[in-house]
């Protein structure tokens, strides 16, 4: 690092505690800030200017509020409005963490930031981390190679216990404190967010063969392979469909009909900056803590899109959710799993 400043996204939790203290150990040249994004982080901000304190290193607030709003949230509702899965936290990598907190972090004379993301970066590629269970490369394929040569991931080669045990070492201010919710802006269900800010159209329910079987309360409600909340006597049923346009809700009793061996990805990033020779022999995952598949992408002509033929059918493909592509514990890219 040629003794440049390393700026800490303090997000408030353990791992980006722990990660600012071992690059204090080190000796590094170290500050810490915190980026208020919605109105549910006063607790969070507390602790992270308690651990700036508690190590002795300088600590900033980044308001970006008002753009988390806008390139986050409004895009969440917006693809949710469209009936898809949407994944905010990619979103959010992208243009916020590694997007916006990367510019200020630089503007303030910073040469590189960090975080407590459970990944690796190596000779400008991305690598999945040491603890399966902890790993967040899945997370983070919309990356540029610009963004990954000024990023630190300090935590990427401990296991989540590791990380605790150092906090206590550290004398981190981290007993009793609860594990962040799935969807940071959420603070209940995604079902109860979507009601708040999304019309609802009712519409009906059918089986594989077209028969009524009863009423959806809003096709954004449901997601692929979903089973509870159908509330369809003689199940359980799972969701299989949407047909945006008829407003119909698509179920079926047998579950096999989930699986699926090919599917389309749109948005593709290759974090290369290049896009590899095509077909290739991949492992993909389709959604975070899954095993990776063996399958082959190729590229879908004059269509902007690629198509992923797996060796395994998988479960429950779900449109508007990441699709992620390695070889080994390298991440090759991703993109956005397309409707049919």
């Amino acid at each position: 690092m040629n003794g440049k400043k390393v700026i800490v996204a303090l997000s408030g939790g353990v791992d980006s505690s722990v990660a600012a203290a071992l690059l204090k150990e080190e000796g590094v040249d170290v500050a810490g800030a915190f980026m208020h994004l919605d109105g549910f982080s006063s607790q969070a901000e507390k602790r992270a200017r308690k651990v700036a304190k508690i190590l002795h290193i300088p600590f900033f607030i980044f308001n970006f509020e008002k753009e988390f709003k806008k390139r986050v949230v409004s895009c969440f509702l917006q693809e949710g409005r469209k009936g898809l899965t949407p994944n905010p936290c990619v979103v959010c990598n992208r243009e916020i963490k590694f997007g916006l907190f990367l510019k200020k972090a630089l503007k303030l004379g910073a040469g590189f930031i960090a975080t407590g993301h459970y990944a690796r970066i190596k000779n400008g590629c991305l690598l999945a981390a040491r603890d399966k269970n902890k790993d967040q490369s899945y997370f983070l394929w919309r990356l540029s190679q610009k963004q990954l040569k000024r990023i630190l991931f300090p935590v990427w080669g401990y296991t989540g216990q590791e990380v605790e045990k150092m906090a206590e070492k550290f004398k981190l201010p981290f007993i009793g404190v609860r594990k962040s919710q799935e969807i940071c802006f959420i603070p209940g269900t995604v079902k109860d967010f979507f009601k708040l800010h999304l019309k609802s159209k009712a519409g009906q329910i059918v089986d594989a063969s077209g028969n009524v079987l009863g009423k959806h309360e809003g096709l954004h409600f449901y997601t692929i392979g979903q089973r509870k909340g159908i509330r369809l006597s003689g199940g359980p049923y799972y969701v299989l469909g949407k047909d945006f346009k008829k407003n119909i809700l698509i179920v079926t009793k047998n579950e096999r009909d989930l699986l699926k061996k090919e599917l389309l990805a749109s948005r593709v990033n290759w974090l290369s900056g290049q896009e590899p020779v095509l077909p290739l022999g991949i492992s993909a995952k389709i959604r975070y803590r899954q095993n990776s598949a063996a399958a082959t992408i190729a590229k879908k002509p004059k269509s902007g899109q690629y198509k992923l033929f797996f060796s395994k059918a998988q479960r429950a493909v779900t449109p508007g959710q990441s699709i992620v592509f390695y070889c080994g514990q390298k991440v090759l890219g991703g993109g956005i799993i397309s409707p049919n």
